[in-house]
């Protein structure tokens, strides 16, 4: 008859025997999954080739440096456009397109000037007086303005209108901004139109709402580069203090884990209780008042969230949800008691192995130095290959000509046969791009860039999560600790995931990266079906992008538990996703309860870190606190340095309790292998913790620790 133990595991897989030999992390092994392995320098080969060939194709310089559609430098010496240092847009709206971001050139024309335009000034009214001003924003040779409107517009020679504008980087961007719902030239109301007659601004409302978004933009990211000019300093002291009270709080760990938990639990806890009063106190203080008791389905959607705040309703659902919230954490601890505690004890064992391997803290440092560098190359190269296009022209003509639409060099081309045989033909700039082999297969470079990069990332990532997990499974096995751990045992795990399963971190990473990719390009259909009307195609994508991104998920999931079993066994990744899946699967209560119990309570640590830090950073910004006397910067946005030291505070604090989670998912499929594999008598005697096998009940016949 089964025993309650073996009812518990299931029916998923085997579990694991007892093997006499198993001491920890296998240091006999082999090479596994050896064809991803060369699949992977082989696609390394490639992503290197094609970093070369962007590199002698693509000037950088078009994306620092203005140039016009012709792909010629404004302000360059010994060319048309020396005296000409600014560059204009005929539609600056375009540039808005997310296609900017993928081919780094504005989708409009743009030719270079010697100023930017200052006044507005349509091109229907351009009078006798404005001829001269308005051409020098038409296209280079242009010259006939008698040409009908239409015409004008439909061949692109001169933009539909013009507006004041300032230069930014040598660029004329729009000189709009808004001041109290009002849109303004400069700090005036009104404009002159050319005519000699002042306009009020706000008649430009409607046609300059999209050209006013794009320059409040650029104003708010000038505004946010000077206040970080100005208090640089002074986010770099609030990161290097989040780096210190994360250490802190990970000595703490190592000494006070239980202790630090049950307060974080208590003020969770406390938090929840005072919501619910706060929100019963402003139900009742809004008793009697008028309009207070209309219903939120009366009152409807409303932009303005804070009229849901004067109703009854709001503060009554508020209540609800809280005291819900708050019995359900209650019942939760009471009923799962004994699996916080263990929690507890996984986080406190955790803590000693860090204490006993103090190098893993410092080595995602090195993860984010590699990812750092795949980061580097891959913005490097998509630079190069977005600037690799070339001005390419063709013929065009008014009479019959069989070279028309052909492509042609300006230079030669007057003293060329196509001149000759079509004397009114001309070679004219026709678009950005090329008609090499390489240009038309750009946009496969680009993927192709975008996948390696995804790969490479994980491959790195995985590299560190194996690294670590050998490390912390080389302390849980080691039935004398720290007497049984190897010298190095974070060197000697490295070691061993580059020596002999660099195929399996490329197996798992391709997996992922085809998955990554994958969302990508669903995302890029969804941008162009914005304007469709199809809504089963809207539908489907939809659906398609939820299973995906469920798929990454679930794929991150078992990859991480998979390189553990790799780790530890060394067997391949299929091999090692399998056990570590079906080991999971046979403990799915303590899965589903024990490890989120876990992570959630190192979440908590985390928000404490940034809570902490972000409120020291929030009084001294506001000035509610001054360090030292005129030490606070003067800043246009408060928030910009407090949001900037809580996500780098978040980043720090997560670069250490990773290692933290990683080491409690080691230490917790050891312990799950353990209680398979041992039984507690003096032959197969358990390698937990003397407080694991105290709360489990669970007890070594023979006790020869030390």
């Amino acid at each position: 008859m089964a025993s309650a133990e073996e009812n518990y595991y299931g029916k998923h897989g085997t579990p694991q025997k007892y093997d006499p030999t198993f001491k920890g992390p296998i240091y006999d092994r082999g090479c596994t999954d050896i064809i991803c392995c060369i699949l992977l320098l082989v696609a390394v080969s490639g992503y290197v080739a094609v970093g070369v060939i962007a590199w002698t194709q693509g000037d950088p310089r078009k994306v620092i440096y203005p140039t016009d559609s012709r792909g010629q430098f404004c302000g360059q010496q010994g060319t048309p456009n020396e005296k000409k240092p600014f560059l204009f847009y005929f539609n600056i709206v375009k540039c808005a397109s997310p296609s900017v971001l993928l081919e780094f050139q504005c989708p409009t024309t743009q030719i270079c000037v010697e100023k930017c335009p200052d006044r507005y000034l349509t091109y229907m009214e351009a009078s006798a007086k404005n001829t001269e001003y308005y051409k020098q924003f038409c296209v280079p040779g242009f010259k006939d303005l008698k040409k009908s409107t239409p015409e004008v517009l439909r061949d692109g020679d001169c933009p539909a209108m013009i507006t004041p504008s300032k230069p930014l980087a040598r660029r004329c961007l729009p000189a709009i901004n808004a001041k109290k719902g009002i849109i303004m030239v400069g700090n005036e109301t009104t404009f002159d139109d050319g005519h000699g007659h002042k306009r009020n601004v706000t008649d430009l409302v409607e046609g300059a709402k999209k050209a006013n978004v794009v320059l409040e933009a650029r104003q708010v990211a000038m505004k946010i580069f000077e206040d970080y000019t100005v208090s640089w300093y002074w986010i770099i002291i609030g990161l290097v203090i989040s780096m210190v009270v994360s250490l802190i709080f990970i000595v703490l760990l190592r000494f006070l884990a239980g202790i630090m938990v049950w307060v974080m639990i208590v003020l969770v806890i406390l938090v929840l209780g005072y919501g619910i009063f706060h929100c019963y106190m402003e139900y009742a203080a809004l008793k009697g008042q008028a309009g207070s008791d209309v219903s939120l389905k009366d009152l409807g959607f409303q932009t303005d969230v804070r009229v849901y705040l004067h109703l009854r309703q709001t503060w009554l659902a508020f209540m609800i949800i809280l005291c819900i919230t708050e019995v359900i954490i209650i019942l939760l601890l009471i009923f799962l008691r004994k699996r916080i505690l263990i929690a507890i004890a996984l986080i406190r064992e955790a803590s000693k192995a860090i204490g006993h391997i103090m190098t893993s803290l410092v080595f995602p440092l090195f993860t984010f130095f590699l990812v750092c560098l795949c980061i580097a190359y891959w913005a490097s190269t998509a630079v190069f290959l977005s600037t690799s296009n070339e001005a390419v022209y063709k013929v065009f003509n008014e009479t019959q000509c069989n070279y028309s639409r052909t492509t042609c060099n300006p230079e030669t081309f007057n003293t060329s046969n196509i001149a000759k045989q079509c004397p009114d033909a001309r070679c004219l700039f026709a678009f950005y791009g090329g008609e090499t082999a390489y240009h038309k297969y750009l946009i496969i470079f680009q993927i192709y860039n975008v996948f390696m990069f995804f790969w490479l990332a994980n491959f790195v990532i995985a590299l560190g999560q194996v690294t670590l997990a050998g490390a912390f499974a080389s302390y849980y096995w080691a039935f004398k600790k720290p007497d049984d751990m190897p010298a190095f045992p974070l060197f000697s795990s490295f070691g061993r995931a580059l020596r002999y399963h660099t195929g399996s971190l490329a197996f798992g990473s391709l997996i992922l990266a085809v998955v990554q990719i994958i969302r990508v390009l669903l995302e890029y259909l969804d941008h162009r079906l914005k304007a469709a009307e199809n809504k089963f195609a809207k539908f489907l994508l939809t659906c398609l992008k939820c299973c995906f991104w469920c798929l990454e998920k679930f794929i991150k999931f078992l990859n991480r538990n998979a390189y553990i079993m790799i780790a530890i066994y060394g067997t391949n990744f299929c091999t090692s996703a399998r056990n570590a899946f079906f080991l999971l699967m046979r403990n799915i209560i303590r899965v589903t309860v024990l490890d989120k119990v876990t992570d959630f309570l190192l979440f908590l640590g985390k928000l404490l870190i940034v809570g902490s830090v972000g409120i020291l950073a929030f009084f001294f910004f506001t000035q509610r606190i001054k360090l030292i006397q005129d030490s606070t910067p003067s800043l246009n946005y408060y928030w910009v340095p407090i949001l900037t030291v809580v996500v780098g505070s978040y980043l720090i604090a997560h670069g250490f309790f990773s290692v933290y989670a990683m080491c409690v998912d080691t230490l917790f499929l050891c312990f799950l292998e353990d209680l398979e594999r041992n039984d507690g008598s003096a032959e197969k005697p358990y390698f937990m913790s003397s407080n694991l096998r105290k709360l489990l009940k669970k007890t070594n016949k023979q006790q020869t620790e030390g």
